[in-house]
């Protein structure tokens, strides 16, 4: 167990914390941040490595038969989603949890939930944490085991939007609205993102920002940065996100340019849609995974202390996002 201490630069204005540690049912405590204290700590902001192998080992199960699109297995983990959602106060943005869509000769759904700012003003614009949590379903044998069950592609990313949920129901320090949003038929050509953006375009939705987690299962080697953000080159995010943290949690990687990363994964539909900072994080460098796509892509080969050392340090960035008086992030 590992506790990151958040530090608060200066927000305007006064913002109540509720202060949280990783024991189950423990009491908050509030912490008063004014605009005139600089760096104020926000104590015991961990995540825990049990909470998340338990949410990747359920939905990276074989009883959820690799979560095709349309299937009885993804059913079941979108109901998943729905109930962690539900006990930890994160409101459908929607009449229910779920968006659903056609595509192909099925029905798909996304999950969203939605957490309302807290400033008069600022709540009316959005931030997007998302992640893709459907994959691939059953592939060809291999050694017996025909169940793609998709950890690192996306139960990982879906683990981590779950888990900032958590965090930022505990906080309720956020003047921006935040939807949490994990997409289906990513697999199929980004479908449920590209509805979803739609949608949400065709309702006039203000939107700052989309943060995408993808393949975040396994840490990168040698590297001066946790993560890669792809498109690092079309907007200051990635700069203004380690400059909120103090620390360099984003960086870039040559091969996500070569590959065209941001346009292959569901950060891109918004970014045409809303034409804001749109991108994802992400830790797979085609160096340090193997079984994309494949059946063995299990829960086991996940690096669970790497998983939960992540989604804490991007929390300070995410935070500071949701708070700054101006939309700071911008394309460049």
């Amino acid at each position: 167990m590992r506790k990151n201490i958040i530090k608060i630069s200066v927000f305007a204005g006064l913002i109540t914390f509720g202060a949280c540690n990783s024991a189950k049912n423990s009491n908050s405590e509030n912490v008063i941040i004014s605009e005139n204290i600089i760096n104020t700590t926000l104590p015991d902001i961990a995540i825990s490595e049990a909470s998340v192998k338990e949410k990747l080992e359920f939905l990276a199960s074989d009883d959820l038969r690799g979560r095709q699109t349309g299937t009885e297995g993804i059913n079941k983990a979108a109901g998943y989603i729905e109930a962690f959602f539900k006990k930890n106060n994160i409101k459908p943005y929607y009449e229910t949890y779920r968006d659903s869509f056609e595509v192909s000769d099925r029905t798909g759904f996304n999950v969203i939930g939605f957490m309302e700012g807290n400033d008069p003003e600022l709540k009316k614009e959005f931030i997007i944490l998302g992640a893709h949590y459907d994959h691939i379903g059953i592939e060809k044998a291999v050694d017996n085991d025909s169940i793609a069950n998709g950890a690192n592609d996306n139960a990982a990313g879906t683990v981590a939007v779950m888990e900032l949920a958590e965090q930022f129901a505990k906080l309720k320090a956020n003047k921006r609205s935040i939807l949490f949003i994990l997409f289906s038929a990513e697999e199929m050509g980004l479908q449920g993102a590209k509805h979803i953006s739609k949608r949400l375009k065709s309702e006039d939705l203000d939107l700052y920002a989309m943060v995408n987690f993808e393949m975040i299962g396994v840490p990168m080697q040698g590297k001066d940065h946790l993560a890669y953000l792809t498109g690092y080159e079309n907007s200051n995010l990635a700069e203004k996100f380690n400059e909120y943290s103090e620390a360099e949690i984003l960086g870039f990687l040559p091969q996500a340019k070569e590959y065209n990363l941001f346009k292959r994964s569901d950060n891109y539909s918004f970014y045409q849609e809303f034409k804001v900072p749109a991108q994802t994080i992400s830790t797979f460098d085609f160096t340090n995974y193997e079984y994309y796509h494949h059946v063995s892509d299990e829960a086991e080969k996940m690096d669970i202390a790497h998983m939960a050392d992540l989604i804490e340090k991007v929390i300070p960035g995410l935070l500071k996002m949701t708070n700054t008086s101006e939309k700071e992030i911008k394309l460049n």
